[in-house]
């Protein structure tokens, strides 16, 4: 079968709109011998003139009209691939937030399995409060964030709660009688606000003694008895330390946080939706990528978009 090259295509066309084979070349960037050239190896391969010598200038012959009709929508199903696929070799390169707060490490690792599994994606992650990645997603900066929040995310394609609890070297650490040694992270962290609004709800005096900058410093303060941490139960069960719900009257239950999975405004796509998959599914305790079918249906602890709609959480 013959196969016509586009660029005869495409040269036939200038030709045929400026009426002028140096207009064309000139168009094209090349020369009017090279034009000349093109013309003759596409009627060749066609079988026929496409422009009528006898006429005066430039005229198509009849054969010629129908070859640049439907060369006209060749070319422009070729521009439109073209356009698909180099818009979608920008979406390969992933912006994603992700929060310092509950869920950086897990995700990170999800995050690490994803790209072995599929390596042509090629990914960018920060790291930030869940505040300031919220708003950056929506300014366009990322295509994909994972956020924490005390309020049931609206618009999350994954969500879940997790359970926050208190982690300490021992009991004998805030059964004392003066105030509740704290280790917490900066003032931005989720944890610090949640744990110190519960103490100062209950009446429970406190003092903050350790102030750290990752959830791995907090385990090591907390370890040392410098104080007791509020994190979430799930990650404080993987350390040394003791957990404890609540222990009233020195420590009182902390209020669960919402996280999720958000994605920026048109970059919906099944490769995002498995990336969400395998995030929420991280989260759940649940081996991430452990088929690279999606996890729509593996996840119990997540909710999808369509289970916040209809005020269920996913499970039958």
């Amino acid at each position: 079968m013959t196969n016509i090259p586009t660029e005869l295509l495409r040269t036939l066309i200038a030709v045929a709109d400026l009426r002028s084979f140096t207009r064309a070349a000139q168009s094209l960037g090349v020369t009017q011998p090279a034009v000349s050239a093109q013309i003759k190896r596409l009627q060749v391969l066609l079988g026929g003139e496409l422009f009528d010598r006898s006429a005066p200038g430039v005229t198509l012959t009849a054969k010629g009209e129908v070859v640049v009709n439907y060369g006209r929508r060749l070319l422009s199903i070729n521009d439109q691939l073209l356009e698909v696929t180099t818009r979608s070799k920008a979406v390969e390169r992933l912006r994603i937030g992700v929060p310092v707060d509950y869920f950086e490490g897990v995700v990170l690792r999800a995050l690490a399995e994803y790209r072995d599994s599929y390596p042509d994606f090629q990914m960018q992650v920060s790291a930030d409060t869940s505040e300031s990645l919220l708003r950056d997603l929506r300014r366009g900066e990322f295509d994909l964030v994972v956020a924490s929040d005390v309020a049931r995310p609206a618009n999350a394609c994954r969500s879940w709660m997790e359970q926050n609890a208190w982690g300490a070297a021992s009991s004998a650490v805030f059964e004392t009688d003066g105030p509740v040694p704290l280790a917490v992270l900066g003032e931005t962290s989720l944890s610090r606000r949640l744990s110190v609004a519960a103490l100062e709800q209950a009446g429970q005096r406190y003092e903050i003694t350790y102030i750290g900058g990752s959830f791995a410093g907090l385990v090591e303060a907390a370890a040392a008895g410098l104080g007791v941490a509020c994190w979430a139960k799930r990650a404080l069960r993987a350390t040394t330390l003791k957990v404890f719900d609540s222990a009233p009257p020195r420590l009182p239950r902390v209020a669960d946080v919402h996280g999720g999975v958000y994605l920026r405004d048109g970059m919906e796509s099944s490769a995002l939706e498995e990336l969400a998959d395998m995030i929420a599914a991280a989260v759940a305790g649940q081996k991430p990528g452990a088929s690279k079918a999606r996890a729509k249906n593996v996840v119990p602890p997540a909710y999808r978009a369509a289970d916040l709609a209809a005020g269920t959480n996913g499970r039958s």
